[in-house]
């Protein structure tokens, strides 16, 4: 009976353990397949913060692109000397992402227009339509700036609006970059690219799936 008893709970136990492996592997591979989907948004989120230094004249000490980390790409650059210069290297992503995403979305709907449609395209043409989604997506997920764009902004809000009151103008910016920052837990973000695609489908007229 004790035998039983205990070749029961190994089997038990094993059960669990090989349970928790596979829920771990699943859980690893899901973030891995995320981070992967990331790449295109990351890039261009970054591309537009060193595009920005260059058009203020803020010097970038480092750049990185993309990486399997946290975060997935950054931009170190010198203090920017006035906060306007903060203000337009800050939101560049919001602009060169909207935009970039909405011109693939543009693609994507010229491409089924012409084809007629999913069903009638070849396999080369559903290949480049499913790049052009995702890099599309990818891109407009990550339009709006982090909330460290938001911190420098709010910090150069609050030590400068006393003696520049017009940087209160940017207020309302850092607020929108914080809530849109904390609803993309709730897909707002993937919500929003996809908002971008139905403004680009709705330029090009009624398109065939």
């Amino acid at each position: 009976m004790n035998a039983d008893v205990l070749t029961s709970a190994a089997v038990a136990v094993i059960a669990v353990v090989g349970l928790a492996a596979t829920i771990v592997g699943i859980a690893s591979l899901l973030r891995f397949a995320i981070r992967l989907f990331s790449v295109p948004g990351v890039i261009v989120h970054e591309f537009a913060h060193k595009w920005a230094c260059g058009l203020v004249g803020v010097t970038v000490l480092e750049v990185v692109y993309f990486r399997f980390g946290d975060p997935p790409g950054y931009v170190r650059h010198v203090q920017p000397d006035r906060y306007r210069e903060a203000f337009v290297v800050s939101v560049a992503p919001f602009l060169v992402n909207t935009g970039s995403a909405f011109c693939l979305f543009l693609g994507l709907a010229a491409l089924l227009e012409t084809t007629g449609g999913i069903r009638s395209a070849t396999n080369g043409q559903l290949a480049i339509a499913v790049v052009l989604c995702w890099f599309a997506l990818s891109i407009g997920m990550y339009a709006f700036p982090s909330t460290g764009d938001a911190n420098s902004l709010w910090n150069r809000s609050r030590t400068e609006w006393r003696r520049s009151p017009t940087v209160l103008l940017g207020v309302p910016v850092v607020v929108v970059i914080y809530v849109a920052n904390l609803l993309s837990r709730l897909w707002a973000d993937a919500l929003y690219a996809l908002g971008i695609g139905v403004a680009a489908f709705s330029v090009v007229g009624p398109t065939v799936i």
